[in-house]
């Protein structure tokens, strides 16, 4: 019987990976070597670092990730051991997409601007960054994409360069976190590049906290009166609390912690584990239906402040924003453990798609907008 360690807070974790053995579920950051001398898989989150520390004289044949990222895996050393690996890319993009269009009517309605006045650069533009520039032309944004890799590879989309990107009224970051190489992410947004946006710019970083200097940052949005969301920070979960405290919405790197992002997570891994087993797949990931799935669009109102009542009564980013700032009133280790409290004990928050709305007479519109976000209407 294969011994299988799983984190504990993957969702589904029991009850998709028992078919295949002995299910073990651990808090993902207390995962440690000993625990893996006899396992045959690991399948775990971002917080746990596999590394030929954890895995040296184990007997881990296959290793997953329930997660878009895998910078906290040592990709290298499992090819050189023959260890199978599998990532859950793409699995959260909607949830991530979503979160953008809740920040931005968040910051719409907060600073009284339309959306359809300002200009969208998107940097990264795969699984994620793809559909929030399908969101944000939806919402009447002028949009420009910006990624050199899928340029070179004959992406036939209009890119443009970084520099006009850092022209943009509202800037968001969608790349995965390179240290090295042509495209090195790491403080992509550097001192020099952050001194180049337009005063009063908005910044959206929900990709990698290093993806932006945090140190940089803070003495940009001083500088240049800046509005930035982060969701993710450098060093997490032992954030900078000076920067806490200056941006216009913090979140605990939750962006993609939907419901449905983390099953998607689940059942790429559940599926990729089938095949490397050989296996045929039998679990069903059943969805409970939201409450109150039926929702109401006030069309009496602009269609921004109708979007924004609309979606802040389903995902309130603004709670999300209160709880975190209330780190700032804490001490360095009470604010590093609830931290990771807050992404453990995030409340259920499910996708647009899972609620219909109705109202009378919808225009064509509103009609089109809400099915662009993936309502469905009544």
């Amino acid at each position: 019987m294969l011994k299988i360690i799983v984190d504990e807070n993957i969702p589904f974790a029991q009850e998709a990976f028992n078919q295949f053995g002995r299910v073990t579920l651990l808090p993902g950051k207390k995962i440690m070597n000993h625990e893996l001398l006899d396992a045959d898989i690991l399948i775990v989150r971002s917080v746990t670092k596999v590394n030929e520390l954890l895995l040296k004289n184990t007997s881990v044949k296959f290793v997953g990730t329930a997660t878009i990222g895998t910078d906290h895996i040592d990709i290298e050393y499992l090819k050189k051991n023959n260890i199978a690996f599998s990532d859950a890319r793409g699995c959260n993009a909607y949830s991530v997409a979503e979160y953008i269009v809740a920040s931005l009517l968040y910051l719409a309605d907060k600073f009284d601007f339309r959306l359809s006045d300002k200009s969208l650069g998107v940097v990264g533009v795969g699984n994620i960054g793809s559909k929030v520039a399908v969101f944000a032309q939806a919402l009447g944004m002028k949009v420009l994409l910006n990624d050199p890799p899928l340029k070179r590879k004959g992406d036939k989309r209009n890119f443009v360069e970084l520099d006009e990107i850092l022209n943009c009224d509202i800037i968001t970051l969608h790349t995965p976190l390179n240290l090295t190489g042509a495209d090195k992410t790491y403080h992509l947004f550097n001192k020099k590049n952050l001194n180049r946006l337009k005063d009063e710019a908005i910044l959206i970083n929900s990709s990698r906290g290093a993806v932006v200097s945090n140190i940089n940052l803070l003495d940009a949005i001083n500088n240049k009166n800046l509005k930035v969301v982060l969701d993710v920070w450098e060093n997490e979960p032992d954030i900078n609390i000076e920067l806490l405290k200056k941006v216009v919405i913090a979140t605990p790197h939750i962006a993609g912690y939907s419901y449905e992002g983390k099953v998607n997570g689940t059942r790429m891994i559940y599926e990729s584990l089938c095949n490397f087993l050989g296996v045929e797949q039998t679990f069903l990931f059943n969805l409970p239906e939201p409450q109150t799935p039926l929702r109401h669009f006030d069309k009496s109102k602009k269609i921004e402040i109708s979007l924004h009542s609309l979606i802040s009564g389903i995902y309130s980013i603004k709670e999300n924003n209160d709880k975190t700032k209330r780190l700032i009133m804490m001490n360095q280790s009470e604010r590093i453990l609830e931290f990771d409290l807050l992404r453990k004990n995030y409340p259920r928050r499910r996708e647009f798609n899972n609620y219909t709305v109705y109202a009378e007479d919808l225009g064509i519109k509103e009609s089109n907008l809400l099915k662009t976000l993936r309502f469905n209407l009544k």
